[in-house]
């Protein structure tokens, strides 16, 4: 961090960040208007960093083991190496909950529960539950929408709110998980805990998720009351993702949350016959493998954002946004818009964080910006624009998953009837303004001047002379 406040800003050196939105947001936009289906998803954005990464060390001074070493300081920075174990963890516990039923099990318990004339809103509150227990809005989508299009179509219900209901729980799920790879990013990069930004994030998305089931039981009422038919399932199969959740929120170390996760789910899976050893065994190392893309760009992303720091990349970004950032709260709002812009250019939200982590965790630096609050910021905002962009994978997926049933839906035809998304990015732009969400930060004295992700005292010593000096110069 001291580095970066001292290093003559160089506008250039941003010049890989650029390489790797026109790549792919290019590909994207020439094989969308080619008519491919999920064009934003056929050019791997790993390939595409991968890409950057080489246009940085090009532009980087020095010989190639000086240039990697200045790679390798980033990429085996203690937040990414962290973040990329949490990951791992995350894609294990998902995969074998999914596999020995407990997705099935938790969907079909919430329609068991929900009275079918509060369908619409029971939807949105079964999806946020997914989502937050699975930490992944597609695996969500995929699970829930196939049923509840089947129950919309059967009630005489607008199929596009049901959609928009579904998306916006998955995406309220996806913003508030513990083991969501949104979290893990935007808490690892902004260096504090995800039970911290929880509590910071769960007072911008619960008034946004109440306000959204109250019109959902306005404008969601069936026509017609479906009969559901007998939906099995187990309660013993939900008890992981529950174990979870409780444990991530009384502050055990995530690391060990994730562990007792994956064999708690193997262990129900063992109990009820629905896994064996061997499948066990298979679907850890399939839920490690499917994290292979966020995990490599996580890689690659935060060795290249240290070699864009060390030619003054970040220095010269905060020195033009200085220009339109008066205080704290017009910080909140560059992030807030920083984190959108690159949602709108990577189609992912996941991606869009690990971009602008960085130079978020320095504008936050720059105007004492609670990292939790930061944090917050970037995984509400980037989840907002990730749910609403018509090209973006929750929204091809939810319409894509209507044609079973003989109906052609479009992305934006379900872009109105997202109340959640767009509720939360008013609620979010309303917290930076009307500060009801910072009462935690408040009351704990937990200064911005500690950044675990920049540890240490020496650290702090060397980022506390480098704003004296400053200020004594600007004197």
């Amino acid at each position: 961090m001291a580095q970066s406040l001292n290093k003559k800003g160089n506008g250039l050196a941003l010049v890989p960040f650029l390489i790797f939105v026109i790549i792919y947001l290019g590909a994207g936009l020439i094989l969308q208007s080619q008519g491919v289906e999920m064009a934003f998803y056929q050019f791997p954005s790993v390939t595409a960093m991968f890409i950057a990464l080489l246009v940085a060390f090009a532009m980087t001074k020095g010989t190639m083991n000086e240039r990697f070493k200045i790679f390798a300081k980033g990429a085996a920075n203690e937040d990414v190496l962290t973040m990329l174990m949490i990951y791992l963890l995350a894609g294990a516990f998902s995969g074998v909950a999914a596999a020995m039923g407990g997705r099935d099990a938790t969907v079909n318990m919430g329609l068991s529960l929900i009275p079918v004339h509060f369908l619409t809103a029971g939807v949105f509150i079964i999806s946020a539950f997914m989502g937050t227990a699975t930490g992944t809005s597609m695996g969500t989508i995929g699970a829930i929408v196939p049923i509840a299009v089947g129950v919309a179509d059967k009630a005489g219900l607008s199929i596009p709110l049901m959609l928009g209901a579904c998306v916006g729980g998955a995406m309220f799920g996806d913003n508030l998980s513990m083991i969501s790879d949104t979290t893990i990013a935007a808490t690892r990069s902004q260096g504090c805990e995800m039970r911290d930004k929880f509590r910071v994030n769960f007072f911008i998305a619960l008034p946004a998720a109440i306000i959204t089931i109250i019109v959902l039981l306005i404008v969601g009422r069936p026509d017609v009351m479906p009969e559901m038919g007998v939906l099995e399932y187990s309660i013993i199969k939900v008890v992981p993702y529950l174990l979870v959740l409780i444990l991530a929120l009384v502050g055990m170390n995530v690391f060990l949350v994730l562990t007792i996760g994956i064999f708690a789910a193997g262990i129900v899976g063992l109990a009820t016959g629905s896994l064996d050893v061997f499948g066990f065994a298979q679907n850890v190392w399939t839920g490690f493998t499917g994290m292979n893309e966020v995990f490599f760009l996580t890689l690659f992303c935060g060795g290249m954002s240290e070699m864009v720091t060390h030619n003054g990349g970040i220095t010269w970004l905060i020195e033009k946004l200085r220009g339109m950032m008066k205080g704290n709260k017009s910080a909140q709002v560059g992030i807030s818009v920083l984190v959108s812009l690159a949602d709108c250019a990577t189609a992912n939200n996941t991606v869009a964080i690990v971009l602008s982590g960085s130079m978020a965790k320095d504008i936050s630096h720059e105007y004492k910006v609670d990292p939790r609050r930061t944090a917050s910021l970037l995984d509400v905002f980037s989840c907002v624009l990730q749910g609403m962009i018509p090209y973006g994978a929750q929204l091809l997926t939810a319409a894509s998953l209507t044609s079973a049933y003989g109906i052609a839906m479009s992305p934006t035809d379900i872009i109105p009837n997202l109340w959640y998304c767009w509720i939360l990015a008013v609620v979010g732009i309303l917290s930076i303004f009307i500060p009801f969400a910072d009462g935690i930060c408040r009351k704990d004295p937990w200064n911005w001047e500690y950044d675990v992700a920049e540890s240490g005292v020496e650290a702090k010593k060397a980022l506390l002379a480098s704003e004296a000096a400053r200020e004594a110069n600007q004197a």
